[in-house]
């Protein structure tokens, strides 16, 4: 199911007939769990996430080019794979922005806010009038 509708995936810079798709929550986690197993240290961790993202989200004819990020850092150089990433997170910033990202945040937060309602098509609409006044407990 998908909640927002909009771009899902954009052709890659790199190749002709290469597209990047927007990662669910899961596939982000299972990249970065994968990442974890490759780097050896901290300077190796930047490479081996941003190959393992692109194993899922790099693909052609809407199947993926690797099917590991160990299979990404062998088919790619590293500044493919710098570029490629940068790629994928322009896109997933621009498709799902954060809290940080400002005007654009407010401005969908605002209409998912106050976009209509069927269930209550109306209701609010009419002019408020003051409450019965109240009778003390019944005896």
């Amino acid at each position: 199911m998908v909640l927002l509708a909009g771009k899902r995936r954009i052709p890659a810079r790199e190749g002709e007939g290469l597209e990047l798709r927007l990662l669910s929550a899961r596939e982000a986690l299972e990249a970065r769990r994968e990442a974890e197993e490759l780097a050896r240290d901290g300077t190796e961790r930047a490479l081996c996430s941003n190959a393992c993202l692109l194993s899922r989200a790099l693909e052609r004819d809407g199947e993926p080019l690797f099917a590991s990020g160990r299979e990404a850092l062998e088919g790619l150089s590293a500044q493919q794979i710098a570029s490629l990433a940068g790629q994928w997170a322009d896109f997933d910033r621009a498709e799902d922005p954060g809290p940080e990202e400002g005007e654009r945040t407010d401005a969908l937060k605002k209409a998912w806010s106050t976009r209509l309602r069927r269930a209550w098509s109306g209701v609010c609409s009419g002019r408020s009038r003051r409450s019965p006044p109240r009778r003390g407990p019944e005896r």
